[in-house]
C-alpha cells in the first residue's frame, strides 16, 4: 500500500478547503458583509469541516485505509483517533447512506450566489461564483478521480468509483 507524505495530503485536501473558503466567500457577498453574512459563512465553513468528520467517523473506519497513511486525504489516520474500525464489507452501504449529509456544500453557495445574481449582477460575484463552480464541480472531482481513488483499494465496492467511466474498477 502507498503511504502519503504530509505534503501529498494537504494537496489532495486543497480542493475542498478551496471549496469551504470559496463557498464562504460567495454567502458573504451574497449578504453583503452584513453580520448575519459573516454568520452564515462561517456556519457553511464549519459545516464543511463537520462534513469531513462526519465522514471520518461513519464511512472511513469501515474503509481499507482505515489507520493508515494510506488515505491521500489523512482520513484514515485521524479516524482511527476517532472511532474504533468497523467491518470492511459495510464500506458501500455506509458510503451511501452517508455521503449525502456533506450534499448541501456544493448546492448552498450557488444558490446563494445565484439569487444575487438574478436580482442585480455583479461581476465580483459572477467570478466568485465561477470560481466556486470550477473548483468544487471540476477541479475537486478531478484531483479526487485522478489521484485519490484511481489509488483506492476500496475503489471496487465505492457506489461513486461505480458510476466513473475512465478509471477501471480492477486495475491497481
Amino acid at each position: 500500500m502507498r503511504k502519503y507524505s504530509r505534503t501529498q495530503t494537504l494537496t489532495a485536501n486543497l480542493p475542498y478547503t478551496i471549496m469551504l473558503l470559496s463557498g464562504g466567500a460567495v454567502i458573504a457577498t451574497a449578504f453583503a458583509f452584513s453580520p448575519l453574512a459573516w454568520t452564515g459563512a462561517g456556519a457553511y465553513v464549519l459545516y464543511g469541516l463537520s462534513g469531513a468528520v462526519w465522514f471520518m467517523v461513519f464511512i472511513c473506519r469501515y474503509c481499507g485505509y482505515f489507520g493508515t497513511r494510506g488515505c491521500p486525504c489523512g482520513y484514515g489516520e485521524w479516524a482511527a483517533r476517532l472511532v474504533r474500525k468497523g467491518e470492511h464489507e459495510c464500506f458501500a452501504s455506509k458510503f451511501k447512506r452517508h455521503i449525502p449529509v456533506i450534499v448541501p456544500l456544493w448546492l448552498i453557495p450557488p444558490v446563494c450566489g445565484g439569487l444575487v445574481l438574478r436580482q442585480s449582477f455583479s461581476s465580483g460575484m459572477a467570478w466568485l461564483l465561477g470560481a466556486f463552480v470550477l473548483n468544487s464541480y471540476v477541479i475537486l472531482p478531478l484531483v479526487s478521480r485522478r489521484h485519490a481513488c484511481s489509488e483506492c483499494p476500496q475503489r471496487d465496492d465505492c457506489p461513486w468509483m461505480a458510476q466513473k467511466p475512465g478509471i477501471s474498477n480492477t486495475s491497481t
